[in-house]
């Protein structure tokens, strides 16, 4: 068995070095140093990079309102803000390379997900924030182009003395646009899109598990009670005519009975265990170790119950994990172990098998990714061909106390 690993904090990957804080300004310099000359580069490349810029926003937004009212409005304007979150970055890498601004790029738009339609990342894409503050930044900057251009070309020839002063104070002003515009919002933006997206897959989810919870219903308890009743019926009729037969047909319903009531165990089960409400993580765990074709070893070492809405995610995500193993591991021994780490509920499941799971292997561990994703969860995989293979899930910890006090 690995051991436990602990719960990191969620870590942000740059470009570069970058702690995230405000870097004071460049002092002024008195010679024409590299440093000088990048900025004077920077400043006659403003008029045309802002021409474009502009040339490009105004067209994307008079063709996209224009044609809004039409079918193929608001996907042109969707692949028009695409096209400025491109212009963003390409002015990112040229305030990093001329004025030595270094800048996050914004997270991605959550698109992958393999339940958002094209009504839902099509929207998602027209309400872009970091496209419409990039469209804003392109459409302000024509008029401080040439401005830029003009004064920054006339010193050349006329201010060469105080042009090292010059460049300095209007890249300044550059690199304040380039921050107040170009930079990630903060992380309330962020978390938004990702809790739309996530919002998405969790109704889905619970549409795809109705249609399930129906069809199991449909060919399975439900087929068998209509046969029974029609068996009963047929002892009926025959009950004075053939009392063997009709006792016969009797037996048969009996066993019937005995199997609809099996699958409808099964099938409460499947929607939510009662011996997870009655007695915890713990018992559901060992209840439904002990139905894997692989020996499991459970422990669970918990003080408390977390709220209702995780422990049953915990279950289900644990239970499909195990069912993987009987069916696909081809594994000796399995291991499960839960445990509070701080406000973390932690998950590892472990088996000896053959290895070689992978996210994009099929679509029950990205479901179960998807799933724990959308309550702020975490889903790895770690499976090398040849085994042993570790999955190790996170969920918030949320306690059952104050959900009830909430409900109460």
């Amino acid at each position: 068995m690995t051991e436990r690993p602990s719960p990191s904090p969620a870590t942000t990957y740059r470009d570069d070095a970058f702690d995230g804080r405000p870097e004071p300004l460049p002092p002024v310099r008195f010679a024409y140093d590299a440093h000088t000359w990048k900025e004077i580069a920077h400043l006659l490349l403003n008029l045309p990079v802002a021409l474009v810029g502009f040339v490009y926003v105004t067209t994307v937004l008079f063709t996209g309102f224009w044609l809004a009212v039409t079918v193929v409005g608001f996907p042109l304007l969707a692949v028009g803000l695409m096209g400025t979150r491109r212009l963003g970055r390409l002015e990112r890498r040229r305030a990093r390379a001329l004025l030595g601004v270094r800048i996050d790029e914004p997270s991605p738009l959550p698109l992958r997900s393999r339940n958002a339609g094209f009504v839902q990342k099509l929207w998602m894409r027209v309400k872009d924030p970091v496209g419409w503050r990039t469209t804003l930044y392109n459409f302000i900057r024509l008029p401080w182009g040439i401005l830029t251009f003009t004064v920054t070309l006339t010193s050349l020839f006329v201010l060469w003395p105080v042009l090292p002063y010059l460049a300095r104070g209007l890249t300044n002003a550059d690199r304040a646009m380039v921050r107040g515009l170009l930079s990630p919002s903060d992380e309330l933006e962020r978390r938004i899109a990702e809790l739309e997206s996530d919002r998405g897959v969790v109704v889905d989810t619970a549409a795809a598990d109705l249609r399930r919870i129906e069809r199991d219903l449909h060919d399975g308890a439900q087929a068998r009670l209509v046969n029974l009743a029609m068996g009963l019926g047929l002892a009926k009729e025959k009950l004075l005519e053939d009392p063997e037969y009709a006792q016969a047909m009797v037996a048969e319903a009996h066993g019937e009975v005995k199997l609809a009531l099996q699958e409808l165990r099964d099938l409460a089960r499947g929607i939510h265990p009662a011996v997870l409400t009655d007695r915890g993580l713990d018992a559901a765990l060992s209840s439904v170790a002990s139905r894997c074709t692989v020996p499991v070893k459970v422990t669970a070492d918990l003080d408390s119950r977390p709220a209702a809405a995780i422990e049953g995610i915990a279950y289900f995500t644990v239970s499909e994990l195990l069912q993987n193993i009987s069916k696909h591991s081809g594994a000796r021994s399995a291991s499960v172990e839960v445990w509070r780490s701080g406000d973390r509920l932690l998950i590892q499941v472990w088996d000896d098998g053959r290895g070689g799971a992978r996210l994009d292997g099929g679509t029950g561990m990205r479901g179960l990714a998807e799933r724990l994703d959308a309550v702020d969860g975490l889903f790895v995989i770690d499976s090398p061909e040849g085994g042993p293979t570790t999955v190790t899930a996170e969920l918030p910890w949320r306690d059952r106390s104050a959900q009830d006090a909430r409900r109460g």
